[in-house]
């Protein structure tokens, strides 16, 4: 692709604008073909003594770009993604250590548990922020937007100490060692481009969806009966997901473009314009032309609004950098994903960002990795869907610094679609959509997808992450639904019909090998490693059908496995374990961090949600019921049930008639210390011996939120 493209675009489009906004259905430039995928990406940042005007005519090139091609689209009645329907964002070294973290004395020198689970991360040494956090004695829980302090050791003296109200939409946090912790939660402010029904969304109850600030609250917790709040980072953009390393945090943030105030989509009504084809294309032409005008009359302070910095008083405000911007070399959507770095040992933060929509992302303890998508500008038989992946060295405790990019085939499912080798080689699997020509209805003129799926490697070569080997293509038809690489083992797991388990050989980064398959009804979405030769996996059921049989999805459950990998040519699955109905489900299927499995007890304890519709009455709570399952789990033996610790009382009677759609009734959360089980829910922490989870030793409730 020539890196002179977008100029030459530019200056036609520019005339192009003006001829229609002129002439009506005069002569008309049309947005060009998009570029195609490239195979050696990288990131180009904006330096020099031009880095700010660069950076402006970027984004101003990008911005009309995006607008032609939905509105040209539209104009001339061919199928477009449009601005809503781009691609948008949304292992364990040793599974024996990941998520069980040694006990701490609390403030009164009582000592803690031998034993207890922390949040579940993906990569030992890598934190992942989530809205419980824990140290064997103390438990912090976000609920509402109030953050509970609760002393949870002895177990029988569980109780809250302390609370703290967090401003906006309390999401996750960390903590750092024995004194601090650090929210992040999101907010409303104003910005000169900012979308005005923000302003009737400044309370809670119209939750993060309309924030456009992420709000950093470090607060001083050396004290639970007294939280006080140190320092506030307020940082334009949306939250997506944090990582702490050592007293490093790494957020990564993301931000849509704001078009300014007056930009339209579509022109205004008139009588029977939309019957007047000319009158109608003359109309489109027009506000082209009209918001390439409003877009390059904006200037770069209010395309990129500055941070803040609340300290002891004082505000300080913080401009982004021109030359900490960078753009993709390759067609991307136009966003913002900023990679920000708060050292919380130096009391610094540091900025970087990519020009882009945001993916997935992962972290080892020395890189992170942001995955961005390609973007076809609109949709065409002869596309594949690929993704961009940038990596950063986060070594340096106040900094990311840009190492490479690459390329690889296809969309990621989850972080746990990559995976950073101990020789640095990044394993990445994804399912590749290709759109085909649709042979059966030729007006189709998106025509049809095929799906295929692959592992891909990736070598670090002079500021390139180069393809050094990939799988096979495999499960033709099907898409990924969970993976796992650990060590030199690869894991994938498949789905149309049946749930095929694919083994894989990753000792030699070139030539990554499938060894065995097993295929077996359902799927999994989650795979935990438990030993060197078994994985546990929760998922669903889904008998196969019958010949010639409609698929009976009542048949359907939540199910728990046992896989026995120790030959990776025959996989077997040896014991499962069926969970409740088929309006069953935990939330521990679709986020990792609600998996709690305690090796040291080899317990499992996974939050679950049912309906049962032979309750009576007519009260709602009757047909609903949530509490925390705990599972024995044994490569040999399989899964014992244990029991469960059961929260109904709270959400029945202490938040019955009000609760709201960001205060969740359901178990989410659990700790397990010992021999004692904590159920964590918005209402309250209760805990429990595993000797006799039905009858609770004491339960701390939060306070309840009042709205406002």
């Amino acid at each position: 692709m020539s890196k002179h493209w977008m100029t030459r675009w530019r200056a036609a489009a520019v005339a192009a604008g003006i001829a229609g906004f002129l002439g009506g259905c005069g002569s008309e430039t049309k947005v060009p073909p998009p570029p195609a995928v490239v195979n050696r990406v990288s990131l180009q940042a904006f330096s020099g003594s031009s880095a700010c005007q660069d950076l402006e005519t970027y984004l101003e090139d990008t911005a009309v770009m995006q607008m032609r091609t939905q509105l040209e689209a539209q104009r001339d009645g061919v199928p477009s993604w449009g601005w809503w329907g781009g691609w948008g964002g949304r292992g364990f070294e040793d599974a024996s250590l990941g998520g069980v973290a040694p006990a701490s004395a609390n403030s009164a020198g009582t000592q803690g548990p031998t034993n207890v689970t922390t949040t579940n991360n993906q990569v030992v040494g890598v934190d992942e922020a989530d809205f419980v956090k824990n140290d064997g004695t103390r438990i912090f829980a976000l609920s509402g937007k109030t953050l509970h302090a609760v002393k949870s050791w002895p177990a029988d003296q569980t109780a809250v100490q302390g609370t703290l109200e967090i401003e906006g939409y309390p999401r996750e946090m960390f903590l750092d060692g024995t004194d601090k912790a650090v929210v992040f939660s999101s907010i409303y402010t104003w910005y000169p481009l900012s979308n005005a029904g923000g302003v009737q969304c400044l309370g809670i109850n119209c939750g993060y969806y309309y924030s456009n600030t992420v709000k950093v609250t470090e607060v001083d917790v050396s004290d639970m009966s007294n939280l006080r709040v140190v320092r506030e980072v307020f940082l334009p953009g949306n939250y997506d997901s944090a990582r702490k390393v050592g007293t490093s945090v790494r957020m990564v943030l993301s931000d849509s473009f704001n078009f300014p105030p007056g930009f339209k989509w579509s022109p205004d009504w008139e009588q029977n314009l939309w019957n007047d084809p000319i009158r109608l294309r003359s109309a489109y032409n027009r506000i082209i032309a009209q918001n390439e005008t409003l877009i390059r009359s904006q200037t770069l302070a209010e395309w990129v609004p500055a941070a803040k910095i609340v300290s002891g008083g004082a505000t300080t405000l913080v401009p982004h950098a021109c030359d900490a911007f960078a753009r993709v070399n390759a067609p991307t959507r136009l966003g913002q994903v900023s990679v920000v770095t708060l050292d919380l040992a130096g009391n610094s933060i540091n900025r970087t960002s990519i020009l882009a929509e945001p993916g997935e992302i992962y972290a080892s303890a020395s890189n992170l990795y942001v995955a961005t998508r390609h973007w076809w500008w609109w949709p065409a038989p002869g596309q594949r869907d690929t993704t961009y992946l940038h990596k950063f060295d986060i070594t340096q405790p106040g900094a990311a610094v840009y190492v490479a990019s690459g390329t690889v085939d296809g969309h990621i499912v989850d972080q746990f679609s990559m995976d950073e080798a101990a020789s640095g080689h990044f394993r990445v699997v994804t399912t590749i959509q290709t759109r085909v020509p649709d042979t059966t209805n030729p007006n189709n003129w998106w025509g049809t997808m095929q799906t295929t799926n692959r592992l891909t490697v990736l070598g670090e070569n002079s500021g390139f992450l180069d393809v050094v080997g990939q799988s096979p293509d495999l499960a033709e038809g099907e898409r990924v639904m969970s993976s796992r690489m650990v060590g030199d083992k690869g894991f994938v797991v498949t789905f149309r019909q049946v749930d095929p388990l694919f083994t894989f050989d990753l000792s030699d980064p070139t030539n990554p090998r499938v060894i065995g398959q097993l295929k077996i009804p359902g799927f999994s979405t989650y795979i935990h490693p438990i030993d060197a030769n078994h994985l546990l996996t929760i998922g669903t059921y889904v008998p196969e059908p019958l010949p010639g049989q409609p698929q009976n999805w009542q048949e359907r459950a939540l199910q728990l496995a046992i896989f026995d990998v120790s030959d990776l040519a025959h996989p077997v699955q040896t014991h499962t374990q069926l969970v409740g109905t088929a309006y069953g489900w935990s939330e521990a299927a679709s986020e990792h961090k609600a998996f709690n499995y305690f090796a040291a007890k080899k317990l499992l304890a996974i939050p679950f949600a049912d309906w049962s519709n032979s309750a009576t009455g007519n009260d709602y709570w009757n047909y609903f019921k949530s509490d925390l399952r705990v599972f024995s789990v044994d490569p040999v033996l399989g899964f014992t049930t244990r029991g469960a610790v059961n929260m109904g009382d709270l959400y029945q009677t202490y938040q019955y008639s009000n609760w709201v759609y960001y205060w969740q009734p359901y178990v989410r959360r659990s700790v397990m210390a010992d021999d004692f089980v904590y159920a964590i829910s918005d209402s309250g922490i209760r805990v429990a011996n595993i000797a006799n989870l039905s009858a609770p030793l004491a339960t701390a409730r939060f306070q309840k939120y009042v709205e406002q």
